[in-house]
């Protein structure tokens, strides 16, 4: 096996390096709570961005150019490292969230990162230490006083923990008096502790999604005499809350047994469900200062969530449920977290919600705050902490080794023939998306699923008059999964595959133009032939030719590509897409580098 340099990184140093334009994958990670050391690998290389970000205090890896394809999740560990997130920062990057425990911090300049090779590294933290002692000073009766409590208050908030039958304030102190209220809308419960003060370190907000509470704030509305506030953000049908002191240092948060109706003494209807009923989604709206996008429906809803590949969009499928037909996405404005919003009814009894978010956000999770409501989680990206890196340090920013694909043999294009059926060779060409999924859309409304259609339709009716067998996956308007049109392939014994696709970006980038061509293993040379044909064909910018893990090729026995015709989003793309003459060229490049790779004169 061949061995690779190790290579260090302090989490100061900002790595000022383009990300890919193609998208890699995280094959695994992994946290060892033992040695404080996190480890990760990808499919292709990647060049990790490192900081550290307080209140709470959090170490933040991104890596660019590196797409999840999985759900957003959390691992939880006791001691001072309080959780390991993993989530998507945006389109462009996924992102790695190493949190600690209230009350600790850890030194910047000891993060070290080591490159085993441009695929593979690891994270080494530094033992986290306690905030200096000035945020807490013991008194002589045993409880614990802030820094910044002038008035001689007994007690300081500490931290939140979600227990599994409510919540669990930790303080340090005396028993406070406590004060329950529930706002007119019943969007809000507060409790007001009576002479009581935050910690420095103690959390300001804290995602919860449990027993009807959607987040908690802690707050210090009144500084003399000293009043802290907790307040629960509730789904309006949730039940009230009660508080207590508890005998072991705390405050115990817990739901009462009836949903109050907002009259004193009163109760709401509880809500009838009806076995085997279809949820109708009744709407689709941006809550929490546009924090979370929340869906709610008339029956309990159980849902499913990925990543979409084939459209860069995050993907909440709902299981036995259907769109009301007056339902609505959110109104979005320049400043949203979400770029774009799809609702479609996949079946008769299934619904899907297509989000992208916008960029630098990141989709951290999807909760049930309640059995008929989704609440998906948007994060901004948040400024880091000036830290000021250790002038003695002096380390270099590491160049991992490069993992580029084998070059082709002296006999390429074609140096393994090509399988056959009958002595005719069958090519599958595979126009994207269809029916309810137009695919990206662009400037003027251009939609993806029609300019790939004609492209493919043209294409097979090429390799047809050139003798080749063609089969299209689709030939109209229609919806069609992805693993149809791979059984599609594998049920006639294809000799290649070539998927047809347009690109996009943010319609704000209208500048971003060019061709990108895909593989994953066997159809490197595949690749490499169309995507030059192409460029001698249409003369488009050229992105370069990139492996990546897309369902259609990994799924696929045969040598797979996917063409990335040009971007519906690129002014310069866009305008030419939108030209039928320019289509019909495109078809000739993409069948003559077909040709090509067959063995074939065109």
């Amino acid at each position: 096996m061949k061995h690779f340099p190790h290579f260090l990184l302090t989490a100061t140093s900002l790595l000022l390096l383009a990300a890919p334009a193609h998208a890699s994958r995280l094959e695994s990670w992994r946290f060892d709570s033992n040695r404080n050391q996190l480890e990760f690998i990808t499919d292709e290389d990647v060049q990790p961005r490192a900081q550290l970000i307080s209140d709470p205090t959090r170490l933040v890896i991104d890596l660019p150019g590196v797409i999840l394809g999985r759900p957003a999740s959390t691992q939880s560990y006791g001691g001072a490292i309080r959780s390991v997130r993993l989530g998507q920062f945006d389109r462009g990057a996924a992102r790695l969230v190493v949190e600690l425990a209230p009350g600790y911090t850890i030194d910047p300049n000891q993060v070290k990162f080591r490159g085993i090779t441009a695929r593979q590294w690891t994270v080494q933290l530094p033992t986290p230490q306690l905030l200096p002692a000035d945020t807490a000073v013991n008194t002589p009766s045993g409880g614990v006083t802030g820094g910044s409590n002038q008035s001689g208050s007994s007690t300081q908030i500490q931290g939140v923990r979600v227990t599994p039958d409510g919540i669990f304030i930790r303080t340090n102190g005396g028993s406070p008096t406590l004060n329950v209220s529930r706002s007119d809308d019943r969007g809000q419960i507060t409790v007001d502790v009576q002479g009581a003060t935050l910690a420095l370190a103690a959390p300001r907000d804290v995602l919860v999604n449990r027993l009807g509470v959607n987040r908690v704030t802690l707050s210090q509305p009144q500084a003399s005499p000293p009043v802290a506030r907790i307040t629960l953000n509730v789904d309006r049908s949730s039940p009230d809350w009660q508080a207590t002191t508890s005998s072991v240092g705390g405050l115990v948060l817990l739901p009462t047994s009836k949903v109050a109706s907002g009259g004193e003494g009163n109760t709401a209807p509880t809500p009838v469900f009806r076995p085997g009923a279809l949820a109708t989604i009744e709407s689709i709206a941006l809550e929490n200062n546009d924090s979370q996008l929340v869906v709610r429906a008339s029956q309990p809803l159980k849902y499913t969530t990925g990543w979409d590949r084939a459209t860069g969009a995050y993907r909440v499928t709902i299981n036995s449920a259907q769109l009301s037909k007056t339902v609505k996405g959110p109104q979005l404005e320049a400043s949203s977290p979400v770029l774009k919003l799809r609702l479609r009814q996949e079946t008769a009894n299934t619904a899907v919600i297509l989000i992208t978010p916008a960029s630098g956000v990141l989709i951290s999770d999807l909760n049930q705050p309640s059995q008929q409501s989704l609440a998906l989680q948007l994060q901004r990206s948040r400024s880091p902490v000036a830290v000021q890196p250790n002038p003695s340090a002096n380390i270099p920013v590491p160049v991992a080794p490069r993992t580029d694909p084998v070059a082709p043999p002296s006999n390429y294009p074609n140096p393994d023939p090509p399988r056959a059926t009958n002595g005719r060779p069958v090519v599958i060409i595979d126009p994207g998306h269809g029916g309810p999924d137009p695919g990206a859309i662009g400037i003027g409304g251009l939609q993806e699923k029609g300019i790939v259609l004609d492209i493919g339709q043209k294409v097979a009716a090429i390799l047809e008059r050139q003798g080749v067998q063609a089969v299209i996956t689709r030939s109209d308007d229609r919806d069609l999964d992805l693993e149809p049109r791979v059984q599609l392939a594998e049920r006639i014994n294809a000799t290649v595959f070539v998927s047809i696709h347009a690109n996009s970006i943010s319609l704000s980038r209208p500048d971003i133009s060019g061709l990108e061509t895909y593989y994953y293993q066997s159809g490197l040379n595949l690749a490499r032939t169309i995507h030059q044909s192409v460029l001698e064909g249409t003369g488009i910018q050229d992105r370069g030719v990139r492996s990546a893990r897309f369902y259609v090729l990994r799924k696929t026995s045969m040598p797979s590509v996917l063409v990335e015709v040009g971007f519906v989003t690129g002014r310069d793309d866009a305008a030419k897409l939108s030209d039928g003459n320019y289509r019909t060229q495109m078809a000739n490049a993409i069948a003559r580098g077909i040709l090509r790779y067959l063995g074939r004169s065109s």
